[in-house]
C-alpha cells in the first residue's frame, strides 16, 4: 500500500501539472481578420469563468507547426496560409469547462472549438478510484500486518509460558506480564516499517533516472516524488502501532483463555 500510495500521489502531481487539459481552442472563422479577433479576446477576457485569453495568430501557427511538426518543406509549397485565428481559452478553476464550450461554440465568429477536457474527468475518477483503493488495500493490509506480529508474538509467549505461569502465581498483573511483549511488538512494527522504507527508497532510487530520460524526451517537468522526513515518521510511528495493536491483542487473548497454574 506504501508504494501504491506513492505512485498514486505522483500521477495525481502529473495531472495536476498538466493545465493545458483544461483549455479550450477556439477556431475562429478564416474571414476574420486580426482587429476583429482581438476583439473577441477581449470579450471573452471579461467573462467571470475565463482566466486568460491567449491569441494565435495564423502566421503564428503556420509557424509553429513549422518547427514542432517538421513539415517545413510542404508548409513552403503552400501559396496561401490556410491556418485561421486561434484563441486558447482557459478556464477559471471550479468554472464549468463544458458550459464554457458550449457557449463558444454559439458565438458568431466561431468556426470550431475544441476541448479535450473529457480525457482529465476520466483521469480523476480513476485517480478518484484508486486512492479509494489504496485506502481498503491499507487497512485490509495493516490488519493483516498486526496479526502476522501477533503470531510471531504468539509464539515468543508459547516459549516463555512457564515463566508467564510462574509471574501469575507470584501475582503478577496483566499489565507487568503484558508489556515486555507490547514492547516486543513495536520493535517488530518499527523493523517492518524501517525495511519497507528502505525498499521504497531503493525503489525511487532505481526508477528516477529512467523516468527523468522519459520525462526529459516528452519535454516534461515531471519528477518523480518519494517520501520526505515528516510523512516517512509518519510510517514508522503507524507501523509501531499496528506492531503494538497486534502484541495486545495476542498476549490479552493468552492471558484470558491460559493461566498457568503449575511452575
Amino acid at each position: 500500500p506504501l508504494g501504491l500510495s506513492i505512485a498514486l500521489d505522483n500521477l495525481t502531481h502529473f495531472a495536476g501539472s498538466v493545465q493545458q487539459s483544461r483549455d479550450i481552442n477556439l477556431f475562429l472563422k478564416t474571414d476574420i481578420d486580426a482587429a476583429a479577433a482581438g476583439q473577441v479576446a477581449d470579450s471573452l477576457r471579461g467573462r467571470a469563468d475565463v482566466a486568460n485569453v491567449t491569441l494565435q495568430t495564423p502566421d503564428q501557427g503556420l509557424q509553429e507547426l513549422r518547427e514542432g511538426a517538421g513539415l517545413g518543406e510542404a508548409i513552403d509549397a503552400l501559396h496561401d496560409n490556410p491556418l485561421p485565428t486561434l484563441l486558447i481559452v482557459t478556464p477559471k478553476a471550479g468554472a464549468d469547462d463544458a458550459r464554457l464550450a458550449q457557449s463558444l461554440e454559439g458565438l458568431p465568429q466561431a468556426d470550431l472549438v475544441q476541448h479535450d477536457a473529457l480525457w482529465r474527468k476520466r483521469l480523476d475518477a480513476w485517480l478518484g478510484f484508486g486512492a479509494r483503493l489504496v485506502q481498503v488495500l491499507s487497512v485490509l493490509l495493516g490488519l493483516g500486518a498486526a496479526l502476522v506480529v501477533g503470531n510471531t508474538v504468539r509464539l515468543d509467549i508459547q516459549a516463555r509460558r512457564e515463566e508467564i505461569g510462574v509471574l501469575q502465581l507470584l501475582g503478577a498483573s496483566d499489565g507487568f506480564i503484558r508489556r515486555p511483549f507490547l514492547y516486543l511488538g513495536a520493535w517488530y512494527g518499527l523493523g517492518a516499517g524501517a525495511v519497507a522504507l528502505a525498499l521504497i527508497g531503493v525503489a525511487g532510487l532505481a526508477l528516477r533516472p529512467p523516468l527523468a530520460a522519459l520525462s526529459e524526451s516528452y519535454a516534461s517537468p515531471f519528477v518523480l516524488h518519494g517520501l520526505d522526513l515528516l510523512h516517512s515518521s509518519f510510517v514508522l510511528v503507524g507501523t509501531v502501532v499496528l506492531g503494538w495493536l497486534g502484541a495486545w491483542l495476542v498476549t490479552g487473548h493468552f492471558l484470558r483463555q491460559t493461566r498457568p497454574t503449575e511452575t
